[in-house]
């Protein structure tokens, strides 16, 4: 095979096992809930057996080893042998973190987790086996008669013919697991049919070449026969028969001795007959536990695996698809009498088409917010230990579609806002107990989709903010002066500045001076806002609000001293006339609006980008009440309002470089560029309160 192959393979191979990981975590959930039935077990037993299979083919061994350990424990549970309590369960998701580092160190080429003996040894303990149990040495190659004894005294025989589907090893499934099920219904005689076994030079070691011819004397139902076969449907070729009556007892053979279908084709123990090299794309992993009974997650349909280079080529070429459209536009506009109400009814439904091509491929790259919850997840489980606090993790939204750029980069701002609820947010057991409330404390979060944004909230239900604590570290700190007056949410929005810490010790979670500035300038650069909720004795709520896709933008077209720019609607509170407007005049050449928040500042776009000097006429414009995610307000003055309308974002930063109160550009119907603005940078950057100017110049 070549290179490419091998290559297209292993990330296959990656893929589904992300997939695969979602469906384990997705029954360790089920588990906890109090969900102990047998598939769900079952699901995770097969998630991890399918990845142990793969890992094989491309020689992961230290995957392998630790895979192979960790089913074998999860066995012991799927067959009774031990209960999955609630220590052993949180032993398991343990177990499924390293396994989730292991993926990543064999994707990657990266180290393997030092950890992984000592949760071998603590599920070893815990079942009662030990490490050095199993036999691992591979048998010679023989295709033998397989003979499976049970209890017998049935009355009905059932004649069963079984071959496997080429995709029936991808999908992590052993026939010998089979059998040994068929045994449980009563007594079974398997006999191997070998005519299909190719010379080994043309032995394809990745298919099954064997078919079977089961009888089976049971009282079991041919339903009951069926159900043992659910996990294969489709992946193999199955003849069910019922004979007049029951056959006379095979001669029993002890079950200990018989070879596995791995062996048969020259593998290695029993559970690594999924290990091969060449991959079927479409072969079904083990369905999600997620989507048991009860379970609200939507079933998916068919999919297709396709490179995100390929979608974000295409997402360009529909954006220059759009921009066409608006150049058309402004040109038929331009055009006189009859002619432009004929193409005017033509443009209107290609800008339709356009729209609507637009949405569908932006919704492929929409991906759920469930598998970074999962991420989440482990986070707080971590954070729990290392703070030593009980911690309940609520997820709600996990369907929640978001473009997976964006889904990428909220990782970190997440993962810092979980850690801080948990370190800072949560009290200890005792102060809760204390205060009336359950020992055990809880962290929510929750994404939604709301006038067009994602919303995402990370709340506790710890104390609050200590508003006099985290004043006087601020003064302390320099960050404020001691006669500053400051409301509650100006209290809060400290947190977000550079270096401010409540910490007083250096820990592993906290207390090196790196804070929430860091996850707001994330969440900024997305296009996103953040904000805090607070009660005291309650709780707080961290609100992030971010766009459905960073290759779009619903914006207000406006022009400012001959220029053309574009304001993001999600920042814009309300329009006003000047003349209408409370409006004082302060200092030289500044203003404030006096509306219901108080009195705001009010800065003039032009002469903040260095387009114009002093303005002396404001009636004359027109006001934008801007919101920033700090939650400080302030007024925009702009000459007029041109159009509401999406416009494609295209980087600055990569076409030129950073602006101060830029963030983007766009191209409009008539071919010029128009730069977005950035209303928190402009906050940040403008000369003071009232202030109509800044020192900052710019030429366009």
């Amino acid at each position: 095979m070549s290179s490419n192959g091998t290559e297209d393979f292993r990330s296959s191979f990656f893929e589904e096992c992300e997939e695969l990981l979602e469906s384990m975590h997705d029954g360790f959930d089920l588990l906890a809930g109090g969900g102990q039935d047998g598939e769900t077990m079952n699901a995770i037993f097969r998630a991890v057996h399918s990845i142990k299979g793969g890992a094989g083919a491309f020689g992961f061994t230290d995957l392998v080893a630790f895979a192979h350990q960790f089913e074998t424990a999860l066995d012991h549970v799927r067959s009774g042998k031990c209960e999955a309590d609630a220590e052993l369960l949180d032993l398991f998701r343990q177990c499924g973190d390293n396994l989730s580092d292991l993926v990543s160190a064999a994707r990657n080429g990266g180290d393997v987790p030092p950890r992984g003996a000592g949760l071998l040894e603590l599920l070893h303990d815990a079942i009662g086996t030990s490490a050095d149990s199993e036999d691992d040495a591979p048998p010679d190659f023989e295709p033998v008669t397989l003979d499976i004894g049970a209890g017998g005294g049935a009355d009905r025989v059932f004649t069963i013919r079984f071959s496997a589907a080429p995709g029936l090893f991808a999908s992590g499934n052993e026939p010998l697991v089979l059998f040994r099920a068929l045994a449980g219904l009563g007594r079974l005689d398997v006999e191997a049919d070998v005519s299909g076994v190719p010379q080994l030079d043309r032995l394809t070691p990745q298919e099954c070449h064997l078919a079977w011819t089961a009888t089976l004397s049971t009282r079991a139902s041919e339903t009951d026969i069926r159900d043992v076969f659910e996990f294969v449907d489709g992946a193999c070729r199955l003849d069910i028969d019922e004979e007049a009556g029951p056959a006379d007892p095979p001669e029993e053979v002890p079950a200990a001795g018989l070879p596995s279908l791995s062996e048969l084709i020259g593998g290695g123990d029993d559970s690594d007959a999924t290990q091969e090299t060449d991959r079927e794309p479409e072969a079904a992993g083990p369905e999600p536990a997620a989507t048991t009974a009860g379970s609200s997650a939507p079933r998916p349909g068919g999919t297709i695996r396709v490179d995100l280079d390929k979608i974000d080529k295409l997402i360009n070429l529909v954006g220059e698809l759009v921009i066409k459209e608006a150049m058309l536009s402004q040109s038929i506009t331009d055009l006189p009498g009859q002619t432009e109400s004929d193409l005017s009814a033509a443009l209107e439904s290609l800008k339709q088409l356009a729209g609507e091509i637009q949405e569908g491929v932006m919704a492929v790259r929409a991906q759920p917010v469930k598998p970074m919850f999962q991420r989440m997840a482990r986070i707080v489980r971590e954070a729990g230990a290392a703070t030593g606090k009980r911690v309940r993790f609520v997820t709600n939204g996990d369907y929640t579609e978001v473009d997976k750029t964006v889904i990428e980069r909220l990782v970190d701002p997440l993962t810092h806002m979980i850690r801080n609820a948990i370190d800072h947010g949560l009290e200890t057991a005792d102060q809760r107990e204390a205060a009336g409330k359950s020992r055990e404390g809880t962290v929510t979060i929750t994404a939604a989709h709301r006038s067009g944004r994602v919303m995402i909230d990370v709340a506790d239900d710890g104390g609050g903010i200590n508003r006099e604590k985290v004043r006087k570290l601020a003064v302390e700190r320099g960050l404020i002066a001691k006669s500053d007056t400051l409301s509650a949410a100006e209290i809060d929005n400290l947190l977000f500045l550079p270096g401010f810490s409540s910490k007083d010790e250096v820990s592993e979670m906290s207390g090196r001076g790196v804070g929430l500035d860091v996850v707001r300038s994330e969440i900024q650069t997305l296009g996103g806002r953040v904000s805090i909720h607070s009660e005291p004795g309650e709780g707080t709520t961290f609100s992030i609000s971010l766009p459905l896709t960073l290759a779009v933008l619903e914006g207000m077209v406006i022009r400012v001293a001959n220029q053309t720019m574009v304001v993001p609607i999600s920042a814009i509170q309300e329009t006003l006339q000047p003349r209408s407007a409370a409006i004082h005049a302060i200092g030289s050449g500044g203003w404030v609006l006096k509306n219901r928040s108080g009195l705001v500042p009010v800065i003039d776009l032009g002469g903040f980008f260095g387009f114009r000097g002093s303005v002396a006429d404001i009636d004359s414009h027109v006001l934008l009440l801007i919101e920033s995610d700090a939650n400080q307000h302030y007024a925009l003055i702009v000459d007029d309002i041109q159009d509401q309308r999406q416009v494609v974002i295209k980087s600055l930063e990569t076409n030129y470089q950073q602006v101060q109160g830029v963030a983007a550009a766009t191209i409009l119907g008539d071919g010029r560029i128009a730069l977005i603005i950035d209303p928190d940078s402009i906050a940040r950057g403008s000369g003071g309160l009232g202030s109509g100017h800044s020192s900052f110049q710019m030429a366009v």
